[in-house]
């Protein structure tokens, strides 16, 4: 007896019989795009290993030395500027992941007069760019006297993260099911208890990436903080770079070693938050 056989569909080849040259090709394009990719970066260390004047001839394989690392760290304010970006950066991160949570929660689970207004305006803010912020931004700082304050450049980047993160998190949030909801308001848990109790610890890779995202957005952002930080000591990271560079001569040394050492805490917090990312980012698109 006869068994009926599976067609397959003309011209269909299984994985495993993908040819050498695909292969070869496939793989070839990849590690040139790695490269690609790699390369800007490795330059940049290769630059700051070089010495003051190293950048001048970065082509020689010759004279490397850490004396760019030793001049930023033991001759410059780096450290102060690095503890300052630490201040800012964390503090718009918890203040505005706390905020883009409850409000894109909010917009979730409950119907109030003008929610969707709400998240049409984060939407219309988001629109605004930047250079058309600074001056009304910097009348309202201030009027509240928190100019050259770690809590109003806190303030401003949470206005930049949190209307994008109110909408990822509100789409992450509607893929959580309901009756987790009405479950808590069995066990006696107010809305907030809710929230705080069942929804956060099922929310933890929408949280991870709006946090990254916070987060990166305070600790390389250049234009408010170099506008709204006028003394030296307050300076972020980001400002303080453009101390090495003068009128007649830029520190392409100084900068590149800065450069380097101001990547590794967002490569930290990257790797960190690597295993929510992508769960987080296809969660919101749909909705189940």
């Amino acid at each position: 007896m006869s068994t009926a056989q599976p067609v397959r569909p003309s011209g269909h080849r299984p994985r495993e019989q993908r040819s050498r040259t695909a292969s070869a090709a496939l793989h070839t394009a990849l590690v040139a795009a790695s490269l690609v990719s790699v390369f800007p970066i490795a330059f940049i260390v290769f630059v700051s290993l070089r010495g003051r004047d190293g950048w001048q001839e970065p082509t020689r394989f010759v004279g490397f030395d850490v004396s760019n690392y030793t001049h930023i760290l033991g001759e410059t304010k780096f450290l102060t500027w690095f503890g300052n970006s630490v201040i800012v950066a964390l503090g718009a991160t918890v203040l505005g992941v706390l905020i883009a949570a409850t409000a894109g929660y909010a917009v979730s689970r409950m119907r109030f007069p003008g929610h969707r207004p709400l998240m049409w305006t984060f939407l219309i803010v988001q629109m605004f760019p930047m250079a058309v912020l600074i001056v009304p931004l910097y009348n309202i700082l201030g009027e509240l006297e928190l100019l050259d304050s770690y809590a109003g450049l806190i303030v401003t980047y949470c206005s930049i993260s949190v209307p994008f993160c109110a909408w990822m998190l509100k789409g992450y949030f509607d893929t959580v099911p309901a009756e987790i909801d009405e479950a808590g308001r069995v066990d006696g848990l107010t809305p907030f208890g809710t929230f705080w109790r069942l929804i956060v610890p099922l929310a933890r890779p929408g949280l991870a990436v709006t946090g990254f995202y916070s987060f990166i957005t305070a600790w390389g952002e250049v234009a408010f903080a170099s506008q709204f930080m006028s003394s030296e000591d307050h300076y972020t990271l980001a400002v303080g770079l453009q101390t090495f560079v003068g009128q007649q001569k830029a520190e392409w040394g100084l900068m590149t070693a800065a450069a380097v050492l101001i990547t590794v805490p967002a490569a930290v917090v990257f790797f960190v938050a690597q295993r929510h990312l992508v769960a987080g980012l296809t969660a919101g698109g749909t909705k189940g």
